[in-house]
């Protein structure tokens, strides 16, 4: 049987967003070849970042679902679907990616060769992450996830320096165990139900319960165990955390900017999509679900603001950061997988908004860490001191970017933090609101020392005399950070129309 697109019932029209940003990344490679003027290059990648958004809003605006099957089963399983809660996760991945294409004038002056290698891999990056979070079957989801990671790791190694190298093959030795064991969840997977499209896999889970098969139902709970191991691992979680303080701080600034927000942003996603549509009907209080992830969300919580208080470098600091921010979420994700009447919309719609609030106020954080670097000679917290009056721009931006990850208003994080910890109560689960909200004022410690340092600490004397000035931050840097900057801002005093969407977003993916 010949197998095309339109024997899958492929309309090439609602995969716009993905074939834009991957056609953008071959024009890039080959434009690389011939034009000598490289300042084109992320001429190219913004233009196509702009493109795809503009087709992922135009499908918002159609409305409905669209599915993408096999012409070799059953005509329900979908490989793909592009539903609006796909495209509200693919809006904020071609968000971070624009504004990491803008951020990145500085840092690629530094590449004399593999300047069109840089955009190209995270245009490449993108496409994989966008498959992601719209993928209901288990290959499909697996091929989407090594894209996306092969990418991240060629540019974490990008520099061929000692630590690029080094927090590359950290990446790539983690990511191909966690690899591993998230196969071997889909293994089991395939084995209790015959098949690896989701919807089919979630009807004989729901059978394997009703028939309460006790030698399958520990075979489920097994293959569950290792998928969120898995995930873990994309979304930065305790105890599958070990290898981001060590790449953010040795990857360039840019790459871990878009690392600890667009792939996370995706790895909830995918893990969203398959406990929701899996386990969702099935009966997640009887497997209980909810206390498996609230244990890793404290667990998250705890970790990453103890062992953040310890940090000097910036880029550490905020690696640790990123791993408590992940326990925040995963509030929300045990609240929706708690099983409680009418919660499964607030907790998840909570878990969208604050991933787009995360996503501005941690792009903002590291694109002025990019910025006030660079002019300070190191990422240091003490390299900080005196910025706040020679660089008041960018010193205010990074202030409101770590006064928003605290959770203090009027930010967006902090409505976003309301919005989780609101719907874990609304589900009993009082107790992980509580701790979340302990957790934010342990985090305020170190989220306010760099801001200390910029304003109130004085400069080394000797460092003023020895160094060189450094350039100023370019236009398109700042103008990158004006944008994060007005982001956090408005969705702390304005957060309707976002929180409009991502409750649209959760009710289309509601089981």
């Amino acid at each position: 049987m010949r197998i095309d697109a339109n024997t899958l019932g492929i309309d090439l029209a609602h995969l716009g967003p993905e074939a834009i940003i991957g056609l953008a990344a071959v024009v890039i490679v080959l434009a690389d070849l011939v034009v000598t003027d490289k300042r084109l290059l992320p001429l190219i990648a913004g233009a196509g970042v702009a493109l795809a958004a503009v087709s992922a809003i135009a499908l918002w605006s159609i409305g409905g679902a669209v599915s993408f099957t096999s012409p070799l089963g059953n005509p329900n399983d979908a490989i793909v679907v592009v539903d609006t809660f796909g495209i509200f996760f693919k809006l904020i991945i071609l968000g971070a990616v624009f504004l990491v294409v803008l951020a990145s004038h500085d840092y690629v002056r530094k590449l004399e060769r593999w300047q069109g290698e840089y955009y190209a891999l995270i245009l490449l990056a993108a496409t994989g992450m966008m498959l992601i979070v719209s993928a209901q079957e288990l290959m499909t989801i697996f091929l989407a996830l090594e894209v996306q990671t092969f990418a991240f790791i060629a540019l974490t190694a990008l520099l061929k320096d000692g630590r690029s190298t080094e927090a590359g093959l950290k990446f790539l030795v983690i990511g191909a165990i966690s690899t591993a064991v998230m196969l071997y969840g889909m293994a089991f997977l395939f084995g209790l139900s015959g098949t690896t499209f989701l919807e089919g896999i979630g009807q004989h889970v729901a059978s394997i319960i009703d028939a309460g098969a006790f030698g399958e139902g520990l075979v489920l709970v097994m293959a569950a165990v290792l998928l969120l191991a898995g995930f873990g691992f994309k979304i930065s979680s305790v105890p599958f955390q070990m290898w981001v303080p060590d790449v953010y701080e040795g990857g360039p600034t840019p790459v871990a900017a878009l690392l600890s927000v667009a792939s996370k942003a995706a790895g909830f996603a995918v893990l969203i999509r398959v406990f929701s549509i899996v386990f969702g009907e099935a009966g997640l209080e009887w497997l209980n679900w909810s206390v498996l992830i609230g244990v890793l969300a404290v667990a998250s919580m705890t970790v990453g603001n103890i062992v953040a208080i310890a940090q000097t470098n910036l880029k550490r600091l905020l690696g640790y950061s990123t791993i408590a921010q992940a326990g925040y979420l995963l509030i929300g994700v045990a609240a929706f997988t708690g099983g409680g009447e009418g919660g499964f919309e607030l907790a998840l719609s909570g878990v969208l908004f604050y991933l787009a609030a995360y996503a501005v106020t941690n792009l903002g954080a590291f694109i002025a860490i990019i910025g006030l670097a660079n002019r300070a000679g190191g990422e240091t917290i003490g390299d900080l001191a005196g910025l706040g009056r020679r660089e008041p721009f960018m010193a205010l931006v990074l202030t409101l970017c770590l006064v928003s990850l605290t959770g203090l208003p009027p930010t967006a994080i902090f409505v976003g933090k309301i919005y989780i910890f609101f719907g874990a109560v609304e589900n009993g689960l009082w107790v992980l609101a509580l701790a979340g909200v302990l957790n934010s004022f342990v985090s305020a410690y170190y989220y306010l020392r760099p801001v200390r340092s910029m304003f109130v600490a004085e400069p080394p004397t000797a460092a003023n005399q020895d160094r060189e000035p450094s350039p100023r931050p370019s236009m398109a840097l700042r103008a990158s950070l004006a944008a994060t900057a007005a982001g956090v801002i408005l969705m702390g005093i304005l957060p309707p129309w976002v929180i409009n969407r991502a409750s649209e977003a959760a009710i289309s993916i509601a089981p």
